[in-house]
Order: structure tokens, then sequence, then C-alpha cells
């Protein structure tokens, strides 16, 4: 009995490496890196992640810039509402 966890750990193994070996052609991607620009360098080795990272805080910040910016121009249109309001009143 203690051979069946031995044996199927075995072909747990084999059966990564047929398809490690079947698809490797497909995942050389890396093939000619060392001639590749500095930017293509680091995103290969870091596998995109810090890239994908650096793009989503651009976005994050861009709006925030924009959501701060339109609340100073609301607030500022609301003050000049507030103004004509008191100088019809008065």
């Amino acid at each position: 009995m203690r051979f069946i966890p031995i044996q199927a750990q075995e072909d747990t193994v084999a059966a990564a490496d047929t398809l490690t070996e079947s698809y490797s052609p497909k995942w050389d991607g890396t093939a000619g890196l060392d001639q590749a620009s500095p930017l293509i360098q680091t995103a290969a080795s870091y596998d995109l992640i810090f890239i994908v990272l650096g793009v989503s805080l651009i976005i994050w910040f861009v709006l925030l810039f924009f959501i701060i910016r339109v609340d100073k121009k609301v607030s500022k249109l609301e003050g000049e509402i507030e103004k004509a309001n008191a100088e019809r009143n008065s």
C-alpha cells in the first residue's frame, strides 16, 4: 500500500514533464532578449507585473487629479452662484 502514493507522484511528474516538452518551443519568448532594449529586458525579467502596477498607478493618479480639479471648479461655481443670489436678494 505504501507504493501507491509514490507511483502517483511519479505519474504526476511524468505528466508535467510531457507537457513541458510538448509546449516548450511555444514558451521560448526570450530567444533574443539580450539584444532588446532595457525596458523590454526589465519587463521580461519581472514578468510584466511591475509594468502593470506602474500603469495602473498612473491611471489612478490621473483620475485623482481630475476629480480634485473638477471639485475645485464646482466649488468655484457654487461660490459664484451664492454670490449672485446674495446680490439679487439685496
